[in-house]
């Protein structure tokens, strides 16, 4: 008998350190014997990666309507090419950010509209919701500091003045209060041993055979 496939995302600001999160988490589900399809939003397919660059690498100014319609462009197709027949054939989805980000950032932090920018994405995916949201929070100036260490160059989004990662934050904060069930809210300051240990006994709850949320 084919095991229930998991749909597992994680969210936060940049810089927050969800590639680090997810790394471990994909490394103890397989270790646990489970098919694990890691992925992320925008570029998780190849008409991903062009829309990734668009949006987050555009030298050019990008509207804020219109970087939302990409976004949940981009969603549209990765769930139906990749999350849908993942979670269908039995595997485990870790996937860093998805349409709680679009809230947060083009929402919240573009001044759209919580309910338009939820709405849309959730037009885009036919409704499908995580089983598990993971929230890595941590304070802006914190999460910059992280950034500027890695010596990369900062992309669009991260770009962003102070009151703009400011209203994300709170933004993601106030889906989590929204939805305690999907959510698991860390601070992400703390040690990253610590954070995946706090992950996985969650996700080992939904092994378990507990209930899903959003599948339809």
């Amino acid at each position: 008998m084919t095991e229930p496939g998991l749909f597992l995302t994680l969210e936060g600001g940049d810089g927050a350190g969800k590639t680090t999160q997810s790394t471990l988490l994909e490394e103890w589900l397989t270790a646990l014997g489970r098919t694990v399809v890691r992925t992320r939003e925008p570029g998780g397919t190849e008409v991903g990666v062009l829309i990734r660059d668009i949006v987050l690498h555009h030298r050019g100014e990008v509207a804020p309507r219109a970087e939302a319609l990409l976004y949940a462009a981009d969603r549209a197709h990765h769930v139906e090419t990749v999350v849908r027949p993942a979670i269908a054939r039995g595997d485990i989805v870790v996937q860093d950010r998805y349409l709680d980000s679009s809230v947060a950032y083009q929402g919240a932090g573009r001044v759209l509209g919580r309910d338009e920018v939820r709405d849309l994405s959730l037009w885009a995916t036919g409704g499908l919701l995580p089983d598990l949201t993971v929230l890595l929070d941590l304070d802006p100036s914190s999460a910059r500091a992280r950034l500027d260490a890695d010596d990369k160059p900062f992309d669009r989004l991260e770009s962003e003045q102070d009151d703009f990662h400011a209203r994300v934050r709170a933004e993601f904060l106030a889906l989590a209060a929204a939805e305690p069930q999907r959510f698991l809210v860390l601070d992400a300051s703390r040690p990253a041993a610590e954070i995946a240990s706090a992950i996985r006994e969650r996700v080992a709850g939904l092994l378990g055979g507990g209930d899903v949320a959003g599948r339809d």
